[in-house]
């Protein structure tokens, strides 16, 4: 029963092709009465003060509440005469932004004495925190020594009072110290020849020990473990890993100061939580007894540097003493640091009070002041014979010794200048000045403090560093910490030149390729930021002086990068940029392939960023192309394809930026040779293939449509270059889209030899199309994409003129013979869907006037003029078409999947009929009807589409000339799956 259907429309059909006029097949169409109708009516709209863009006022809807009912709220913004908003209507106000800046309105903007004292007291987030500086010291401070732990010798002084004052210890914390002396005393052990990795991990380990200690409540097992570790700062045998060994064992003391503190603090929350900003008095007695008690334990530790460290580490919990319990502990643990003998020791540890100081009291800078005139009237004991023989012993340089210090005293001072006043920086600079051989203290004075303090006094500093004895501390590294200020503020500007003379005095004469280019890259961006393009060229020409010999540069890629970025960052001017001389050879310096193409990217990223208008500069010409080309060079077999993507959108924004105006053969040049600069990636070739299509175009409407005899042959060369690239492509549809459009370029541009060339050409790379193709790494059929391009392709040909001497709608042909050939998917209706578009094409050809045309083109309907011969080579041709379509309607059918796809085709044969066909011939009709009732025969039509089709005949009734539609939309019956 499913096939008597379309047997049925076929011999209705058949029957009405036999009629001998054309008007019982395709009706005639009047496209500009067509589109008038289909433009929607203008109606008057009174806006009045309402309008859909105009910003919805928003009321406070508290205030309209608490009135009385009846009464107007004064607090309305908009008139009653508005059409309401429906969001605003539905939440009425109570939307939690409304209520939460309602609430906000209604607060007193007052705050009181003590919450601004805190706000104060807060360390902002300017301040860069100890975190940051943590990788970068076990980064630089390193060793291949062998390292060792030593454990040994009682921690505790047992039956001594914690204070002068105060009873003996009780029994209890008495027994404690005794357990905790017999456990050391048996656990005495020593880890020797362990690596630097080794001596981090055992460093960790003993970190983790100390939270599981504490998590099973075994406190006294986690103090005797943190104990023993503070110890170890005490070792100075492998000097060069100190600050690495201190940047570890702190994090155990951290550890240990939050676990105690959060102790504590727990026990406080009973009976009720404590406030954020609490004083001692809302502490309960337990938990101030339980905090007295460490205290008192870490009073009893004997040596002296565990105990100070301890107790810097729970320096927090003295507010759940009293108020002033941290001001009275900071200067007494400060004045303890003066009993230690070793000056880095004890560097280190004023480093970590600062460090301590800064989170539980910011505001106390006499403590940290007293910390750092402490540390000045210890750097005589550098020099000391103490000192001296311990380098001799190790086989450290004084240089190497003192770039120790610098993590520490490099974070004394950034505490103290941290939002500290210009006087206070001014006094310890005066200090500074008075030392003699201060340069590691001058060092870390131009890196902790403002740089716009440094900058301003930009003059003073280098005086102070031409003063200081080179063989402590090398100048081309105090220079260096002075470029870092100036590269963030800028001096004076009248001693710009001045302080770049003097630094690049000292700079140029350090003989190590790497201390060099360390120094000369941070006084580049000064360089950059300050003077033209001749103070660049100076110090490019210098640094390649420098790093040439025994191609030192090959060490030094990372700062030479640096040099070209922070070039980059200020030279937005790539005349300028590549009118440098030495630019280019500096460039040269990048031997290694990886290094110079992330160099050359680079480069293009920020000249498509910055480059905003077209250029035809033969210096960045060259310059690009020669960056290009090393990008372009780079790829291979092995190159990945997100690489190769990469690399081509770069080189395409390039392209896109080369403009020679006017000169437009000067620009096809420059495709000729961009194409065979880049041929090894398909995505430039396509953008030359655009650039060229878009210069024809240009041409044409330079010359608005009439070319001349030059400006013919050059559009002629344009389609050629087009034409000899396109074959080039590996991917099928890319070709075949680049040949329609190159065709359709060609086409009006009068070009009808080289249109058709096209057009055929695409014709006949259609059977290499193939069933499958990948997209984004998945495959897919490609049967949805060339149904896509025949579509196009079949749009096209409307305006296309037949060729002389190929015959009548020979591409027509052409195309539909190809179509007929390809191996279609099995169970597939892609072929009779390219049918059934292929009629809409013939119906239109059969016009007195097409639906679009080109200028200056003269298309089929001009060619032939309504020649019957040609009127009846059309009908032919869809008696073929129709034919075969109502065939394969006969084929389908039987299983649910079949029938769906017969009742689809049937409905677009329908809609065709129904714009293109004639109605009022009765057969014709007829045959509509019949396909209408077999595509809603099983119900698998979308009734809402349906529905819409026949609402759209009814309303095309209406129309004069199609009154005959009301007569066929009677015959056309909705019917559901029942």
């Amino acid at each position: 029963s499913g096939q008597s259907g379309p047997s049925s429309c076929y011999s209705q059909w058949s029957h009405i092709f036999m009629a001998p006029r054309l008007s019982t097949r395709s009706r005639g169409r009047y496209y500009e009465g067509e589109l008038q109708r289909c433009r929607p009516e203008a109606a008057p709209v009174e806006f009045g003060d309402y309008h859909p863009l105009k910003p919805i006022m928003v009321t406070d809807t508290k205030t309209r509440r608490g009135t009385r009912k009846g009464s107007t709220s004064s607090s309305s913004s908009s008139s009653s005469s508005v059409p309401p908003d429906p969001l605003s209507s539905m939440l009425d106000g109570t939307d939690p932004l409304s209520m939460f800046a309602a609430a906000s309105a209604s607060e007193t903007p007052v705050m009181s004495h003590s919450r601004k004292e805190k706000e104060e007291e807060v360390v902002g987030p300017d301040f860069e925190p100890w975190s940051a500086k943590r990788g970068e010291i076990l980064a630089r401070f390193t060793t291949t020594e062998k390292l060792s732990i030593v454990t040994n010798s009682p921690v505790f002084s047992v039956g001594k009072a914690p204070s002068p004052g105060s009873s003996a210890v009780s029994e209890k914390v008495r027994t404690r110290l005794e357990e905790l002396d017999d456990l050391e005393e048996g656990s005495q052990r020593e880890l020797l020849n362990l690596s630097q990795q080794d001596y981090a991990n055992r460093i960790e380990e003993l970190n983790q020990s100390l939270k599981e200690a504490w998590a099973s409540d075994q406190k006294v097992k986690a103090l005797k473990i943190v104990i023993q570790c503070s110890k170890l700062l005490s070792d100075t045998s492998v000097i060069q890993f100190y600050p690495s060994k201190f940047v570890l064992i702190t994090d155990i003391l951290d550890t240990f100061g939050r676990l105690v503190y959060d102790r504590i603090w727990t026990m406080c929350l009973d009976p009720r939580p404590l406030p954020d900003s609490f004083t001692a008095e809302d502490v309960n007695d337990t938990a101030k007894e339980t905090c007295l008690n460490w205290f008192f334990k870490i009073a009893s530790i004997r040596e002296l540097l565990p105990r100070l460290y301890v107790e810097a580490a729970i320096l927090k919990c003295n507010r759940f003493l009293n108020r002033s319990g941290i001001q009275e502990t900071l200067p007494r643990l400060t004045a303890m640091i003066r009993g230690i003998g070793d000056p880095l020791v004890a560097a280190y540890a004023r480093a970590y009070l600062c460090r301590v100081g800064m989170e539980v009291a910011p505001h106390r800078k006499d403590s940290l002041n007293r910390n750092f005139f402490d540390l000045l009237s210890t750097f005589k004991q550098i020099s000391g014979d103490s000192v001296q023989k311990q380098l001799v012993v190790q086989r450290v340089e004084v240089p190497e010794y003192l770039t120790l210090y610098s993590p520490a005293i490099n974070w004394i001072l950034q505490c103290i200048a941290y939002r500290a006043p210009e006087p206070l920086l001014t006094e310890m600079m005066e200090r500074c000045k008075k030392l003699g051989n201060n340069a590691l203290l001058l060092n870390s004075v131009m890196r902790a403090f403002r740089p716009e303090f440094v900058a301003a006094r930009a003059t003073d500093f280098i005086g102070m560093i031409k003063d200081c004895d080179e063989a402590g501390f090398p100048k081309h590294l105090l220079f260096g910490s002075l470029g870092r200020s100036l590269a963030c503020a800028d001096p004076p500007e009248i001693e710009r030149l001045t302080i770049l003379n003097e630094a690049w005095k000292v700079i140029t004469k350090v003989r190590s390729p790497q201390d060099y280019i360390n120094c000369a890259e941070i006084w580049v961006e000064f360089t950059c930021r300050h003077f033209t393009k001749r103070e660049i060229n100076t110090v490019l020409a210098d640094i390649i002086k420098h790093m040439t010999p025994d191609r030192a540069f090959e060490d030094a890629y990372p700062q030479l990068q640096s040099v070209i970025r922070k070039i980059l960052t200020y030279v937005h001017d790539f005349s300028v940029l590549f009118s440098m001389e030495r630019f280019l050879p500096f460039l040269d310096m990048f031997q290694k392939d990886s290094v110079r193409v992330e160099v050359c990217r680079s480069i293009m990223e920020v000249f498509i960023k910055h480059q905003v208008e077209l250029t035809k500069d033969p210096v960045i010409l060259n310059a690009m192309l020669h960056i290009c080309k090393t990008m372009h060079d780079s790829v291979n077999a092995l190159t990945l394809e997100d690489e190769k993507r990469s690399l081509s959108l770069l080189i395409i924004g390039f392209i896109r930026m080369v403009s020679f105006g006017r000169d437009f053969e000067q620009q096809l040049s420059f495709c000729v040779e961009a194409r065979a600069t880049f041929c090894n990636l398909e995505p430039v070739l396509v953008q030359l293939i655009h650039t060229v299509n878009q210069l024809a175009m240009e041409t044409r409407r330079v010359m608005r449509g009439s070319h001349s005899r030059k400006t013919a042959a050059f559009v002629r060369a344009c389609a050629a270059y087009s034409y000899i690239t396109i074959p080039s492509l590996s991917s099928i549809f890319t070709r075949l889209s680049l040949y329609l459009l190159s065709g359709q370029v060609a086409l009006a541009n009068q070009c009808l030899s080289q249109a058709d060339a096209f057009l055929k050409a695409a014709v006949s790379i259609l059977p290499e199309v193939p069933r499958s193709i990948s997209v984004e790494g998945k495959l897919r059929s490609s049967e949805s994409f060339l149904l896509d391009f025949i579509n196009n392709f079949l749009a096209t040909l409307l305006v296309v003129p037949d060729h002389p001497e190929h015959g009548v709608l020979y591409l027509v042909r052409g195309l539909l013979n190809m179509v007929q050939d390809y191996t279609w998917e099995d169970n597939s209706d892609a072929k009779v869907r390219v049918y059934v578009s292929a009629l809409p094409l013939l119906a239109a050809m059969s016009q007195e006037t097409y639906i679009y045309s080109i200028s200056k083109v003269d298309s089929n309907e001009t060619l032939y003029g309504g020649d019957p011969k040609f009127l009846s080579e059309l009908n032919r041709l869809c008696e073929t078409l129709i034919g075969q379509i109502l065939d394969h309607l006969k084929t389908l059918g039987g299983d649910e999947h079949s029938t769906r796809r017969q009742g689809t085709l049937a409905f677009s044969l329908f809609g065709v009929l129904l714009a293109h066909g004639d109605l009022r011939n009765n057969k014709l009709s007829q045959l509509a009807v019949n396909l209408w009732n077999l595509s809603h025969k099983h119900g698998y039509c979308d009734t809402r589409v349906s529905v819409r089709t026949l609402e759209y005949i009814k309303h095309q009734a209406q129309q004069p000339d199609m009154t005959h539609l009301s007569d066929t939309a009677q015959r056309l019956a909705l019917q559901s799956r029942t």
